[in-house]
């Protein structure tokens, strides 16, 4: 397969969201394309990208937001899918995600201002700080975890002042700068290494943590992108970070959203999972693993093969790796890429019509090609 990248479409971030719908790993969906449609506008940017996502899973969508004048507009949204003002508080389906800080220790008046408005809101918030190792902060990881956890400590400050106990996450997406171009790299041991040091800094805080991990500094899936992603997945998991980001379908330093990509990484972040997983060893599974070696070894094979399929029922036992090939060629990309045009081509729960219409009506800028239930 021939991999090709392009300017991303609200079509591409539509597809993006279906097929994120029926990743059953994927927890949460963070906007992954950035639209570039002619007709997309700064002004009407954030209610299109907000509602492609929200009409096509039922999953949480977290996005940035590009214009402070469209908050309200978004809110409403999600608030006319969620049943009401209250029904939105209390089990947000969107939340929000500012970088206040401009490393090193300069705060953006942009940024502030939407994170001012947003906590003002009360509605889910991401403070987040990416400093650089190496250009826009200390290329050690000592010097580096100290000027980020200052800036989203500030920034974590700055929300309680204004509304004590409102919702927000300790964001932590430090990189380190690349050594030939000074873009950032997340495919370096150090990018795991202050990653580590922001998810303890958060749990020292007693703050959950938006950590960062999965992301390829390759432009193409294949081998080289599997081992950055994978080395990142199982390092931060195990370091104990309450959310992971970035995680699914990024190539070429995030610049480059793969659907082929995402569907490896959602089975590779199974296995991550698995790996989580915490063994259930209990007064009663003891019992039964006693009585099956008592049983095993009362054959003449002495194997333990009939006790496996209870287990994979139950999810237990993980799967074979499900685009493995016939052993003599590698047939990864070919095998998830057909996975990916079957996902694809399962429905998805629409907001229904009596709801679209209502946002429709209510919330100015949405295209019409978006509209599930246009007629024509």
């Amino acid at each position: 397969a021939t991999f090709h990248p392009r300017r991303g479409m609200l079509a591409d971030l539509c597809d993006a969201a279906r097929l994120g719908e029926h990743l059953d790993n994927l927890d949460g969906f963070i906007r992954p394309v950035n639209i570039q449609d002619d007709d997309i506008t700064e002004e009407n940017k954030d209610v299109n990208k907000f509602f492609a996502c929200l009409n096509n899973m039922t999953k949480h969508v977290m996005a940035g937001l590009t214009s402070l004048d469209k908050l309200d507009e978004v809110i409403r949204m999600a608030e006319v899918i969620a049943g009401g003002e209250e029904e939105l508080r209390s089990n947000p389906i969107i939340s929000f995600i500012t970088c206040v800080f401009k490393s090193p220790l300069q705060m953006v008046d942009d940024t502030t201002q939407k994170c001012i408005e947003v906590v003002r809101r009360g509605m889910p918030l991401v403070i987040s700080a990416s400093p650089q190792g190496g250009s826009t902060a200390p290329i050690k990881e000592d010097g580096t975890v100290a000027q980020i956890n200052a800036e989203i400590l500030c920034g974590i400050a700055l929300s309680q002042l204004i509304n004590p106990g409102a919702p927000v996450i300790y964001g932590s997406v430090p990189t380190r700068a690349g050594l030939d171009d000074l873009a950032d790299s997340y495919g370096v041991p150090e990018f795991n290494h202050y990653n580590v040091d922001c998810v303890q800094m958060a749990r020292f805080y007693g703050l959950p943590c938006y950590s960062t991990a999965g992301v390829a500094d390759v432009k193409v899936p294949g081998i080289q992108a599997t081992v950055e992603k994978l080395f990142s997945h199982i390092v931060i998991a195990l370091s104990g970070a309450q959310y992971i980001h970035y995680a699914f379908g990024l190539l070429d330093k995030t610049a480059t959203f793969c659907p082929v990509q995402a569907v490896l990484d959602d089975t590779h972040i199974g296995w991550v999972k698995s790996l989580l997983r915490a063994p259930k060893v209990d007064e009663a599974e003891v019992a039964t693993s006693l009585e099956q070696i008592r049983q095993v070894m009362a054959t003449s094979n002495k194997l333990f093969v009939r006790y496996i399929r209870p287990k994979l029922r139950s999810g237990e036992v993980t799967l074979p790796y499900p685009f493995e090939g016939d052993k003599a060629k590698d047939e990864v990309l070919i095998r998830a890429h057909e996975r990916m045009q079957e996902l694809l081509q399962r429905p998805v729960e629409h907001i229904t019509p009596e709801i679209s219409e209502t946002i429709f009506r209510e919330v100015p800028g949405i295209l019409p090609r978006l509209n599930t239930y246009r007629e024509g």
